[in-house]
């Protein structure tokens, strides 16, 4: 991330460069009246120095400006959008390092190139405002990047897990016993765990959890299910052994203050999640789950029983664990929310390994495929009395029209309660010959395979049974072509 001090000397130097040229002065020529080398103007210019006292004085006296006006932080309104990015949190905090950017050399492009990199800029931004993306937008993007290129999977945190798992002396046979967590959260950590008063809020019946740091006591809400307070209290251990000191305080999704708020939230709830699934079990029921050559989803459910997870914490794990132990990189994972039975389905969570798999997050307010499994499932579930089990299981092809992809979905969904939305999670996995060695039952005729696409409103498949919106854009694109074609014929009349 750059510096307070970088943002100063590139700012200092952007500004430098433009009144020179504005001038009329070539380096040399301000370097000649102000007593100073070119290469050293060059560097100023560059942001890789910053003048002292007498030197901004000589130079404002040439240029013609106060001293104030050159050392102020405001550049002129032709590179306002570079300035406003300079200051602005998202620079100053992205982590450039983990995508081995050199901060430096961030500052030399702006700084060679100020009116391009200008345009450049002023485009993000203009796409950020038309698409109201905020700050948390690209640092969530940037997580999601993060994690592509480690296909998911975090050595150094899985090591981590098996240290705190001796050190503390645990015993992380599946189901993982609660109680444990929760005696290292007190005895070694100070925490008081409260189980009473968040329920006592009722405008705050959506939040699991809560921590006061001050008091270091642990707000849990009354009636969580094992699964959901295993995860908090493996996340509150995570936060202390690991040393994260930027955290959220809850467990929802609020606005993030930085990234490394939300990359500890990561790095916790990674943890959390290896902690109550041990990799080298799980591995081994996995292979054993996919070596059978029938798909039976009550196996898939067993597994979660076994582990005492919620669906999304055991798919979340999958996709930790089949890139490196079973050479499947090529995969998605997709989260989807419908908060009423009427209401939209609003993907929460996404995630692609090795490249942008088919489905994908939409922010045009089209109404996603309802041949996808992982949306049938909760209108499966929609539709259920109250009798029925509150957790569906499926399984999937999905092979989209117009290409060749073709994925294995797998899916668990829950029903929605007074509470909290219905959510289905789902891993896809692309079909093809490496995926037929690892999972034997892809060909399991009980498995239906179905023709998909992206939205209603960008699908030509004619008589869709479940189709929720006119394919406008379809149409929209076949009369844009008749136009062309009726114009080029004009042309060539």
């Amino acid at each position: 991330m750059l510096s307070h001090g970088q943002v100063v000397r590139l700012i200092f130097g952007l500004k430098l460069r433009e009144l020179r040229q504005e001038r009329g002065f070539t380096p040399a020529e301000l370097a000649r009246a102000c007593d100073v080398s070119v290469s050293y103007l060059n560097e100023i210019e560059k942001g890789k120095k910053y003048p002292k006292a007498d030197k901004i004085l000589g130079l404002s006296k040439v240029l013609g400006v106060t001293y104030d006006q050159l050392t102020s932080l405001t550049l002129s309104r032709k590179l306002e959008p570079i300035s406003e990015l300079l200051q602005s949190n998202l620079l100053k905090e992205f982590p450039m390092d983990m995508f081995g950017l050199d901060p430096i050399r961030i500052v030399e492009l702006i700084a060679d190139a100020p009116a391009k990199m200008n345009a450049f800029i002023s485009t993000l931004f203009e796409i950020a405002r038309n698409y109201e993306m905020r700050q948390e937008h690209f640092f969530l993007a940037a997580l999601r990047s993060y994690q592509e290129m480690h296909d998911n999977y975090f050595e150094e945190l899985e090591q981590d897990v098996r240290t705190f798992t001796v050190e503390q002396k645990l015993t992380a046979t599946a189901p993982f016993d609660t109680a444990q967590l929760a005696r290292v959260l007190t005895d070694k950590y100070g925490y008081t765990v409260d189980r009473e008063t968040l329920g006592q809020h009722p405008t705050l019946s959506r939040l699991r959890s809560v921590f006061q740091p001050k008091s270091r006591r642990l707000l849990l809400r009354p009636g969580l299910t094992t699964a959901q307070e295993a995860f908090v209290l493996g996340r509150e251990v995570a936060f202390n052994y690991l040393r994260l000191k930027e955290r959220p305080y809850v467990n929802a999704t609020f606005p993030v203050r930085s990234f490394d708020e939300v990359l500890n939230n990561f790095k916790a709830s990674y943890f959390a999640v290896a902690l109550l699934m041990e990799e080298e079990s799980l591995v081994r029921d996995l292979q054993k789950l996919f070596a059978n050559k029938k798909w039976d989803p009550a196996l898939l459910l067993g597994l979660m029983t076994k582990y005492d997870v919620s669906p999304e914490m055991f798919m979340q794990r999958l996709t930790n664990l089949l890139p490196r132990h079973f050479g499947l990189q090529s995969l998605f994972f997709l989260r989807f929310d419908q908060n009423m039975a009427a209401g939209p389905y609003v993907l929460t969570k996404e995630l692609h390994l090795s490249r942008l798999h088919n489905p994908h997050g939409n922010e045009l307010n089209e109404h996603y495929c309802r041949r996808w499994i992982s949306l049938r499932l909760i209108a499966e579930l929609r539709q259920q009395t109250t009798e029925a089990p509150n957790t569906a299981i499926g399984a999937q092809r999905s092979h989209y029209f117009g290409t060749d992809d073709e994925y294995l979905c797998l899916t668990l969904a829950r029903a929605g309660t007074a509470t909290e939305p219905a959510v289905s999670v789902t891993v896809g996995l692309l079909c093809d010959d490496n995926l037929r060695q690892k999972v034997r039952f892809i060909d399991d005729v009980s498995i239906p395979l179905k023709v998909v696409n992206e939205t209603c409103e960008r699908c030509p498949i004619p008589d869709c049974e479940v189709r929720s919106a006119p394919p406008v854009e379809i149409e929209r694109q076949q009369r844009r072509k008749e136009l062309e074609a009726s114009v080029a014929a004009l042309v060539n009349g």
